[in-house]
């Protein structure tokens, strides 16, 4: 059996009950940090809560080499893999759980919060209106890469009246962390590059550490998030399209926002964005 349990979005805070259950009795447990960052979770302190060894497996070991190792554990034990956030967010676990069903490995899945219900939860934002959500990735110009569809999103997202998240690249392996400055740098650069004009005068919604005790979450105009530090990551960015009365009101209350900044980028959108 194969159990894929998510960690939630700080510490282990947000393990459920069913999940503690199957943990305390799994006869293997591996944990995998490479698809997001969980800030406060320490694997150290969770083997003596649940006095069971976790194993560390890499991006090779679930992708190049299709998680063979857990799927032969899996055939055996009872196996769990520990997953920051919700454990379905990446596209390498539901391989690995399609995988394992066709060799006839019954999985199970205890979710926990996704980075979509931390953002949700930290801004007011309504979940109905938010768009499609998208990551900005660090370019290669050596490579000849720049990333143009974060851009492309948002203007859609835009034109429908829906806010966009922007989820920032990870590079855990070198302890690189996308930040939201960095994030609205490469988009400012994406619109140089196309000749754009989706940015001129945006709100943006930075939050760093969604739902955890220290979260930060800044609303501003761009130079303001520019200039912010926000602290550790993990970061992300929103930027809305139309606000309805009861969003504006939560990001003055949660993220200090000035009501006529938001208002006048209501009008904006409207006049300008949501239909072209």
């Amino acid at each position: 059996m194969l159990a894929f349990i998510g960690l939630g979005l700080h510490g282990i805070r947000d393990i459920s009950l069913g999940a503690l259950s199957f943990l305390r009795r799994a006869n293997k447990i591996f944990v995998e940090y490479y698809t997001s960052l969980l800030p406060n979770f320490e694997a150290k302190k969770l083997e003596i809560f649940l006095k069971r060894n976790i194993e560390i497996v890499t991006r090779k070991q679930l992708e190049e080499e299709s998680g063979s190792k857990i799927l032969e554990a899996a055939k055996k034990y009872d196996v769990a893999l520990l997953i920051p956030g919700n454990p379905f967010v990446a596209t390498t676990h539901i391989s690995l759980r399609i995988e394992a069903e066709k060799k006839g490995i019954r999985t199970l899945v205890y979710p926990a919060p996704s980075i979509l219900d931390g953002i949700i939860i930290a801004t007011g934002l309504q979940s109905y209106k938010m768009g499609r959500i998208v990551t900005i990735v660090y370019p290669d110009e050596s490579l000849g890469y720049w990333p143009l569809t974060p851009y492309e999103v948002l203007k859609e997202n835009l034109r429908l009246g829906l806010h966009t998240l922007f989820l920032l690249d990870i590079k855990a392996s070198e302890a690189k962390y996308m930040t939201v400055k960095e994030g609205l740098n490469i988009l400012l650069e994406t619109e140089n590059k196309v000749k754009g004009n989706l940015l001129k005068d945006s709100v943006v919604i930075g939050i760093a550490r969604a739902t955890a005790p220290d979260q930060k979450v800044l609303v501003g105009d761009l130079n303001t998030l520019l200039n912010a530090n926000l602290g550790p990551p993990p970061h992300s960015i929103v930027i809305p399209s139309l606000l309805h009365p009861e969003e504006i009101e939560a990001l003055k209350i949660l993220g200090n926002a000035k009501e006529e900044v938001l208002k006048r980028w209501n009008l904006r959108v409207k006049r300008e964005l949501r239909f072209t």
